[in-house]
């Protein structure tokens, strides 16, 4: 089984570039070496809109893609692709990208089984299913390749003024339904709602966009923390 290791950092929904640079300052900082880590997990979203099969969408981003692919090179880097970024392997070669099919992936942290995921495989409705695997699907992609600018652009002004911080009503329910998801772990990890919150064993991630904050490795447990 894969294992988390001690100062491992996790990044989740820091939907760059609209809601603000702390995702590439976070990015420059470990490629300066002020911020240190043997593994960094990016539990999608970090990006407000990235997808792979497009040239266009990657000039929004050219800066924070380039960096990253960089660190995979000193860095043990995990990506868990999000619904703002998917199909992301041809831009990361060197890193583990892990599809919403694919999620949750298991890690052992300090002798405990860990269920890892971007936060929107569960308890989402099959139409949500049928929009997430027609979205992510290459052919679909190329199919509105001729059409790339405009929708991609339209979509981009839409998303810059999403607000995207706020306090889940119920989300002690929602927590609820998604655990019995989740029979035969001791932990599950997740971003997506952007509430940093511990409810059990339930973890779900800080936003970087929203609260400021990642999650870090100290002493076998996972803490907030901003850097």
């Amino acid at each position: 089984m894969n294992i988390i290791k001690e100062n491992a950092l996790f990044i989740a929904d820091s939907h760059y570039p609209h809601h603000g640079e702390a995702f590439l300052e976070l990015l420059q900082k470990l490629d300066d070496g002020s911020i240190q880590t043997p593994q960094l997990f990016l539990m999608g979203d970090n990006f407000d809109l990235l997808f792979g099969h497009n040239d266009f969408i990657q000039t929004f981003s050219q800066e924070a893609i380039a960096l990253i692919q960089k660190l995979s090179q000193n860095i043990e880097i995990h990506y868990f692709e999000g619904n703002h970024d998917f199909c992301l392997k041809e831009l990361f070669p060197d890193i583990k990208v892990y599809s919403r099919a694919q999620q949750p992936v298991y890690f052992d942290l300090d002798n405990k089984k860990v269920a890892l995921s971007h936060g929107d495989k569960y308890e989402t409705g099959f139409l949500y299913d049928i929009y997430c695997k027609l979205l992510r699907n290459k052919t679909t992609l190329k199919i509105l390749k001729p059409f790339e600018k405009p929708i991609i652009t339209h979509r981009l002004q839409k998303l810059s003024h999403k607000h995207i911080c706020f306090t889940f009503d119920k989300f002690e329910q929602r927590v609820e339904a998604i655990l019995k998801h989740y029979s035969d772990v001791d932990m599950v990890i997740e971003g997506h709602f952007h509430q940093a919150r511990v409810i059990g064993e339930y973890i779900s991630l800080p936003s970087l966009a929203c609260q400021g904050k990642v999650g870090l490795i100290e002493e076998g447990e996972l803490v907030f923390k901003q850097l």
